[in-house]
């Protein structure tokens, strides 16, 4: 028996990171898995590589998303749970954000989230109710320079949770996880040698003594989609081996950006 028996799941952002481990935990546990990306080939492979279906859909185009979930609802006979996980990040000082970019990143970070309970959120009642998880971000709770509308976005993330919680109660339980930091293909250049190479230090701040993994979000996720978190709703999940209890999970990352960017 999984812990996801019988369950189907629909996840943006599935084709990498930690959309990619949540999709492969989700289907470990038993559930059906609909991967979702702007990446088609590699939400291909993911999808292939657990009996899933893939789909093209870009968070921010609001047709495509909802076309992608009625197909999936069609396929899966009924979604009963959505993984928001869609996202990405960008930095520059608050006055030197080029409006366009604002723009971008706010939509992708948190109307992405948005599209994804207006698409799915309504077949997940039909279906008789399930969950609801969406990526927050530790820089949602504790902010750091050179990040201000990802920032933003996603301590809106949370505060969207809790609304959805409580206009979906009892039916879906609807949370947020808030990754801290994570090696993904978004944190590659912060971390590895050839970018930043900050991993020792990220580790060092971290009392858990190590960066964290994409399976460490996806056992959470799978944990809030399952019966074992049958009285939990509304909350935000941090999950970031404890790094936030000395600050802001990227302090000091922007000034060095802004130096490299400076020698050019």
């Amino acid at each position: 028996m999984g812990l996801l028996d019988e369950q189907r799941a629909f996840v943006t952002g599935g084709a990498s990171g930690i959309g990619a481990a949540t999709c492969r935990r989700m289907a470990a546990e038993g559930a059906r898995v609909a991967v979702v990306d702007v990446d088609e080939p590699r939400a291909r492979e993911v999808a292939q590589s657990i009996d899933g279906i893939a789909y093209r859909a870009d968070v921010t185009d609001f047709d495509s998303l909802a076309s992608a979930a009625a197909d999936a609802n069609d396929r899966l006979g009924g979604l009963t749970v959505l993984f928001n996980n869609a996202g990405g990040s960008s930095m520059a000082a608050v006055h030197d954000y080029a409006l366009d970019e604002w723009q971008r990143i706010v939509t992708l970070n948190l109307t992405g989230v948005f599209h994804g309970f207006k698409a799915v959120a309504p077949l997940i009642v039909k279906s008789g109710g399930g969950a609801i998880v969406s990526t927050a971000s530790i820089s949602g709770t504790r902010p750091a320079a050179g990040e201000a509308p990802y920032a933003a976005a996603k301590a809106a993330v949370a505060a969207l949770t809790a609304t959805a919680a409580l206009e979906y109660a009892p039916t879906v339980r609807v949370n947020a996880v808030s990754p801290g930091m994570i090696a993904t293909p978004m944190t590659t250049l912060l971390l590895e040698e050839r970018g930043l190479g900050r991993a020792e230090q990220m580790a060092a701040k971290t009392p858990l003594d190590r960066v964290g993994a994409p399976e460490d979000i996806a056992d959470v996720v799978v944990f809030l989609c399952s019966d074992l978190a049958r009285f939990v709703t509304g909350q935000n999940i941090v999950i970031d081996g404890g790094m936030t209890l000395h600050g802001s999970g990227v302090d000091g990352v922007f000034d060095i950006v802004r130096d490299l960017l400076a020698r050019r």
